[in-house]
């Protein structure tokens, strides 16, 4: 594609693009001559047009209509063309001091991040709250209640606590319990819900002594509760920015807000995004149809995780049209991922 993209391409593209977010308007060869004095004809930039159209970057909806981008339009723009805009000194400080305003009070952190978020990218902000995302074992107890019923006691790395009673096949005394418990906390301490499913696998045939009846339903006990906190953890998505987002011309229908406040208020579409970003370093953007899921189509999302690596981590971000002000936002959501990371650090020590 960089081939056939010239550099006089490149800058109608972007300027294209500017413009459409900028109006929500189809941009039209005459407009971006007159407006941006170029130095070409109006048929010479509806000729770039086509081309740009040809290569997937630009589409239209009728025939005598100007163009507005793809989803591969906007990709190559966040990628290649867009100009930084940092948040202004003014702006930043601001931030900086409302958030220190409220340092002692993490439960203010989120609702404060996502009502930042939202104001300055003028979008829904979306904050999920920090916390041990990846579950971590710490240790377990197995307590004889009556006979063959048996209380789990299951104790994670982040102080969470899960109790559940378990039916056994034949009664089992005090002291056996306690000693299956005490050999799982030696094969299970610090590991990951992934590393413990290998215990249970065939890799995990090599355990010697083999692995006890009691001490199998244990694991699979363990491993169902780990995999419940991870994605109850990711269910957990706090939004701001109704108003913004709904004030955009995209949502002057009345499907349109009905599909927006489900993806909010019932984090459809999100939820699959969260563990990405939680896994990956720097700004996500996902355009589009780069989701692959028809509810979000019409929806960018620009997500980053913050927190103390090891510690606790959350994800920040915000979701918008397709026709998001990418530079803006992204600035934002950068900013304010930074200032939520250095306050978990100051609380943790790091």
């Amino acid at each position: 594609m960089s081939a056939e993209l010239t550099e006089r391409r490149k800058q109608l593209l972007k300027l294209i693009i500017q413009e459409y977010i900028d109006t929500a308007t189809p941009v039209a060869s005459e407009v971006l001559v007159r407006k941006y004095g170029l130095p070409v004809s109006s048929a010479t930039v509806r000729n770039e047009m086509a081309v740009l159209e040809e290569l997937g970057l630009l589409t239209h909806l009728h025939t005598s209509a100007g163009r507005i981008p793809t989803d591969a339009g906007y990709r190559y723009f966040v990628e290649n063309l867009m100009d930084r805009s940092p948040l202004s000194p003014q702006e930043q400080r601001t931030i900086r001091h409302q958030f220190y305003q409220v340092r002692s009070e993490l439960d203010q952190w989120i609702h404060l991040a996502a009502a930042v978020l939202a104001r300055h990218a003028q979008a829904a902000a979306l904050v999920t709250p920090p916390r041990a995302y990846e579950a971590r074992y710490k240790h377990l107890e197995l307590i004889a209640i009556h006979e063959t019923t048996v209380l789990l006691v299951l104790v994670f790395q982040d102080g969470t606590i899960k109790q559940q009673t378990l039916t056994l096949n034949e009664s089992h005394d005090q002291e056996v319990l306690s000693r299956s418990a005490g050999r799982i906390n030696q094969l299970c301490s610090g590991r990951r819900v992934g590393e413990i499913e290998q215990l249970l696998s065939a890799e995990g045939s090599s355990i010697e002594p083999p692995l006890s009846s009691i001490e199998r339903l244990a694991l699979e006990q363990i491993v169902r509760a780990m995999h419940q906190i991870e994605e109850q953890a990711n269910e957990q998505i706090h939004h701001d920015g109704l108003l913004e987002i709904l004030s955009q011309p995209e949502f002057s229908q009345v499907e349109r807000v009905r599909q927006v406040l489900e993806i909010l208020e019932h984090g459809r579409g999100l939820g699959p995004l969260i563990p990405q970003a939680l896994a990956s370093d720097g700004i996500q953007v996902v355009i589009g149809g780069e989701h692959g899921r028809d509810e979000m189509r019409e929806y960018s999302v620009i997500l980053s995780r913050y927190g103390v690596d090891g510690s606790v981590v959350g994800v920040l971000g915000v979701l918008g049209p397709r026709r998001m002000p990418y530079p803006r936002s992204i600035s934002t959501v950068r900013y304010i991922s930074n200032v939520m990371t250095n306050l978990l650090g100051e609380l943790y020590g790091e």
